[in-house]
């Protein structure tokens, strides 16, 4: 069977229809470009938010990791300046600087002999710790 051509009608009602159609389409084509370009924009917008957020973070873990160093740092100073304050408290004590003249430049008193013992590991650990 042989497809018969429908001749289409020529009157305001069609031609008003077609109009109307075609405006429709147009306005759908539009809204299908504003939803893509609205979509890209907010993807890059969470893009940017989100590396920004990553970003952030390991420089918070950085400087906390720094803050922490520098906190060991400080205790260990902090140890070292009361070990350096308690020798200048037993410098100016002329006993001890006699004693630190007596054992480490082997200087005496009118009269006095100094003998040399070998020293333990022990004592050694012991004077060490006086400092």
């Amino acid at each position: 069977m042989g497809m018969k051509k429908v001749a289409s009608l020529e009157t305001n009602y069609m031609k008003q229809q077609e109009v109307t159609m075609r405006k429709a389409a147009r306005r759908k084509k539009l809204l299908i470009r504003r939803l893509t370009v609205f979509f890209i924009l907010a993807l890059a917008l969470s893009y940017l938010v989100i590396s920004s957020f990553i970003s952030k973070n390991s420089m918070l873990e950085a400087k906390q990791k720094e803050k922490a160093e520098l906190e060991q740092k400080l205790t260990n100073l902090e140890k070292k300046q009361a070990t350096l304050e308690n020798e200048i408290v037993k410098l100016n004590d002329d006993e001890y600087r006699a004693k630190l003249a007596r054992r480490d430049y082997f200087l005496s008193k009118k009269g006095e002999i100094i003998f040399n013992l070998p020293e333990t590991k022990k004592e050694k650990e012991k004077e060490k710790e006086s400092y």
